[in-house]
C-alpha cells in the first residue's frame, strides 16, 4: 500500500528512529505500517469491519502479524490493535488467524497472540517435514532432522507453544494452525520430488525463495520414470498428509496438495501465471488415489471426536473419580510398553505409539502408530485391557478403497513397513 505516503508519510509508516528519512522495514516490503499510531489502528479496524459487515467475510489471516502488534518497544500481546480486534463485537467472533512472525527484531512470536486468535505453527511444519523426509532419508547430506519425541509434541497439539497461557487451559490445541505447506514454498508433492528449489523462471538466477525446504527427492531430482522412487514419494506424501490430518490442532491444507499438485520445483511462484502455478485437472491414477486418501482421512477426523482434541493431553484420567476410565492419552514403545524418560531422551527412537481416549464413553478411542525407521518393525499393540482395534488407515495403502478394516487384539504383534504410519480406532 503506497497511497498513505501521499497523505501523511510519517503518520502511517514505520521510520527508523536513528534516521527518520528511512523506513523501518519489518516486513520485507519496505513500507511497513506503523501500528503504534492511532490513525493506523483506526484505518485497519474500519477496513476489517467493512469486509465483515458489507462483504460478508467471516475470517481473516494476518500476514506477518507481529507487525500489527509492534509498539516502539517491540511486540506486545496487549497491543491496542490486537485488544481492539479481539474484543470488537463485530470482528471478535470472526476467524482471526495470525502468521506470528515478521523479519524485525524479536519477530518470532508463535504462541504469544491473544487467546481468541489462532496461529500458524511453523514448528509443526518444520518437524514433520524433517521427520518424514530428512530423518526418513537417513539424514542425507547431514541435513537437520527431527526425533520421534519432537514429532510426538506436534502430534499432541504443541502444548509447549500454546499451553503457557494463564490460567492454564485457556488455549487448547485448536489454537495451533498445523500445516505442511502454504502459498509460499514447495507444494507437498515437490517436497518429495526436489532437493533444491528451481526458481530460474523468475529471472533472479534462482536466488529468490528460501533454501530451508527440508525436502527430499528420494533419489532423483524432479520428474522420473523410476518406479521405486515414485512409490517412495507417494508414501512420503501420504505420511505428511496423514500426520497433518491426524494431529491435534487445526489442520490447514494447501489447495492442490490433496491431488499431488506440482510447481515444477518452484518454491516462489508468485509471478508465474502459467503452467508452473496453475492447477492441472487432468489427474493421473495415482493422483486420484491420493485424493481418495485425503478424503478418507478427513472423513475419519470428522467421524471421530477423539481426533479433534479441544484441550491438551495430560496423561491423567478423564474423570479421576472413576477408576475404570483410561487416561486421556498414553505413549508406548515398539514393545507396547509405557514410555519412560530414557525413551523420550533417546534420539534413536523411531517407533512410537500414541493412544488417545475419547472424552465421551460411547465414542471410539484412537491409536496412532508410527514407524519412522528405514527398517520394517515388529510392533506390539499396547495390552492395557483395552478393546479390539480396527485398522482404519495405513500410509502403506495406495488407496483406502482397496482395503477393509481389520480387527487387531491388544497385545498383538503387527508388522509395519519402514517409514509408515497407521491409525487404529477402537471397536465399540
Amino acid at each position: 500500500m503506497v497511497s498513505w505516503r501521499g497523505l501523511d508519510n510519517y503518520a502511517y509508516y514505520r521510520h527508523s528512529p536513528m534516521n527518520p528519512l528511512h523506513y523501518d522495514d519489518v516486513t520485507g516490503t519496505g513500507n511497513s505500517l506503523d501500528f503504534s499510531q492511532p490513525t493506523v489502528i483506526k484505518m485497519a479496524l474500519d477496513s476489517l469491519r467493512y469486509w465483515t459487515e458489507v462483504m460478508g467475510v467471516d475470517g481473516f489471516r494476518f500476514d506477518l502479524a507481529v507487525t500489527l502488534g509492534r509498539t516502539m518497544n517491540g511486540f506486545s500481546t496487549d497491543h491496542p490493535f490486537l485488544v481492539a480486534l479481539t474484543t470488537d463485537p463485530l470482528l471478535g467472533p470472526t476467524k482471526l488467524i495470525a502468521e506470528p512472525w515478521d523479519i524485525g527484531l524479536g519477530g518470532w512470536q508463535v504462541g504469544n497472540f491473544p487467546i481468541s486468535m489462532t496461529e500458524w505453527n511453523d514448528r509443526f511444519r518444520d518437524y514433520v517435514r524433517s521427520y518424514w523426509l530428512a530423518f526418513g532419508a537417513g539424514k542425507v547430506g547431514g541435513r537437520d532432522h527431527a526425533t520421534a519425541p519432537e514429532l510426538a509434541t506436534r502430534l499432541a497439539g504443541s502444548a509447549d507453544l500454546f499451553g503457557h497461557t494463564e490460567p492454564y487451559g485457556m488455549r487448547g490445541p485448536l489454537a495451533s494452525i498445523n500445516f505442511i505447506t502454504a502459498h509460499d514454498g514447495f507444494t507437498a508433492h515437490d517436497l518429495t520430488a526436489y532437493n533444491d528449489k528451481h526458481n530460474e523462471a523468475n529471472g533472479e538466477r534462482n536466488r529468490d525463495g528460501t533454501d530451508n525446504n527440508r525436502s527430499y527427492n528420494h533419489g532423483a531430482e524432479g520428474p522420473t520414470d523410476d518406479v521405486e522412487v515414485l512409490a517412495a514419494r507417494r508414501r512420503s506424501l501420504r505420511n505428511l498428509l496423514g500426520t497433518l490430518l491426524l494431529s491435534a490442532g487445526t489442520p490447514m491444507l494447501l489447495g492442490g496438495d490433496e491431488m499431488g499438485r506440482t510447481q515444477r520445483g518452484s518454491n516462489n511462484a508468485y509471478c508465474q501465471d502459467n503452467e508452473i502455478s496453475w492447477f492441472d485437472w487432468e489427474r493421473e491414477p495415482w493422483q486420484l488415489e491420493l485424493q481418495e486418501t485425503v478424503a478418507h482421512l478427513i472423513a475419519l477426523r470428522t467421524r471421530h471426536l477423539v481426533l479433534r482434541a479441544e484441550r491438551f493431553y495430560e496423561g491423567v484420567d478423564l474423570d479421576p473419580r472413576d477408576q475404570d476410565l483410561r487416561a486421556d492419552s498414553a505413549w508406548f514403545t515398539v514393545a507396547g510398553e509405557h514410555e519412560d524418560d530414557d525413551w523420550w531422551e533417546d534420539p534413536g527412537t523411531s517407533v512410537l505409539q500414541f493412544m488417545r481416549s475419547s472424552p465421551k464413553l460411547d465414542e471410539a478411542d484412537a491409536l496412532v502408530v508410527i514407524n519412522g525407521s528405514r527398517e520394517d518393525a515388529s510392533v506390539t499393540i499396547p495390552d492395557d485391557d483395552g478393546p479390539l482395534w480396527n485398522l482404519a488407515w495405513d500410509s502403506a495403502w495406495e488407496s483406502p478403497a482397496e482395503h477393509t478394516e481389520d480387527l487387531t487384539a491388544p497385545g498383538s504383534v503387527v508388522q509395519m513397513p519402514s517409514l509408515t504410519m497407521r491409525l487404529y480406532v477402537s471397536a465399540i
